[in-house]
């Protein structure tokens, strides 16, 4: 949801100077969460429909924030902070948008008449289940809502607060389709933590991808996005499949990094710090376009493919069963979406609710 035509002006002084945010209510500051400031919004939409040109395997999405505390150094959504009026670097991390009311909006949008209950994804945009959540609690009444109005969800995440909801969602599991994802790409936990600062240990997202399956729930793994020259040698795929299948992923789908408007320049500042001999090298390989060449696309599925039928997660002929291909956008693994062709039960009558507008 584009947020640049839905201004409205605030004089609070917690605020970043010049914000003007739609809804804003008050803007926040606590101890547990240090430099960050909350800027708690009313929405007036929950339910955000996926452009038709989109290749997305789904129409419909749910954002309960905006921004990210996971901040991870390539992460494809901080563009979407410059609708905002914040920029994609430290503003993206630090100044976290909240929509206070998005339970209710999102229970009156699927009590209408005309909704059809199509597929709905969460974490398409920021994590459902950064740290952020913890406090709002948002997540319980988002899948609530979805369940009792017969709608397929389906959740994509880095965030271990997943585990808290898992007996809910094994319940709701029996009524509406439901499809977990994890992301998990980077097996070197000093990396990872350069990298992804705010997210969960990859040794807490295999434990996380254990308890989903354990809970009576699919798994599809994102090892995304391989990183050039840092993740994608054969030792470190080769380590982090095997530890993948032993957790139980019901499927993995491996892409390359690709780095869209104002990502390049910031994950090259990020290389200038951590891996300098590697900027020319990605200058090189990403100087034309946000994505891989075609012959490093090829290059890394050709070292991949072998691996994959190695752990299980392709046949022979290296067809990986259940993946969603989105060209120019990735593909999703086996168990990541709600399941198509299953039967949603009709939801429970109830009483009429009202309009939140």
């Amino acid at each position: 949801m584009r947020w640049d035509a839905q201004k409205l002006g605030t004089d609070d002084a917690t605020a970043l100077p010049g914000l003007t945010l739609a809804g804003l209510q008050r803007s926040v500051r606590t101890p547990e969460f240090a430099g960050v400031t909350f800027h708690e919004v009313t929405c007036k939409s929950a339910l955000n429909k996926v452009p038709e040109a989109s290749r997305m395997p789904f129409r419909w999405t749910v954002n309960p924030t905006r921004g990210c505390l996971h901040a991870c150094g390539y992460c494809f959504a901080r563009p979407t902070h410059e609708y905002l009026d914040m920029d994609a670097g430290r503003d993206f991390e630090t100044q976290i948008v909240v929509k206070t009311n998005v339970v209710d909006v999102l229970r009156a949008e699927l009590a209408r008449p005309t909704w059809a209950r199509e597929h709905v994804a969460l974490g398409t945009n920021t994590d459902p289940y950064q740290r952020v959540e913890g406090r709002y609690r948002f997540m319980p009444g988002i899948i609530e809502a979805l369940a009792h109005s017969g709608t397929p969800l389906s959740i994509l995440t880095k965030g271990t607060l997943l585990r808290r909801d898992l007996p809910l969602l094994g319940e709701i599991a029996r009524a509406v389709p439901v499809g977990i994802g994890v992301s998990l790409a980077i097996r070197d936990e000093t990396l990872q933590q350069a990298v992804e600062p705010g997210t969960p240990t990859p040794r807490a997202r295999l434990d996380l991808v254990r308890a989903v399956r354990e809970a009576g729930l699919p798994c599809g793994v994102m090892v995304a996005p391989v990183l050039p020259w840092l993740t994608d040698d054969r030792a470190h795929l080769d380590s982090l499949l095997r530890d993948l299948a032993d957790a139980g992923a019901t499927g993995v789908t491996v892409l390359p990094l690709h780095l869209r408007g104002p990502v390049k320049p910031l994950f090259l500042t990020w290389l200038r710090e951590h891996a300098p001999a590697l900027v020319p090298r990605y200058e090189e390989l990403y100087g034309r376009g946000a994505y891989a060449p075609r012959e490093y696309v090829r290059w890394l599925d050709e070292r991949v493919r072998p691996l994959l039928v190695r752990h299980g997660f392709a046949d022979r002929a290296g067809h990986r069963a259940g993946r969603y291909e989105t060209p120019g956008e990735g593909t999703y693994p086996a168990g990541s979406l709600a399941p198509a062709g299953l039967t949603v039960l009709e939801p429970p009558v109830a009483a009429a609710q009202p309009v939140l507008f």
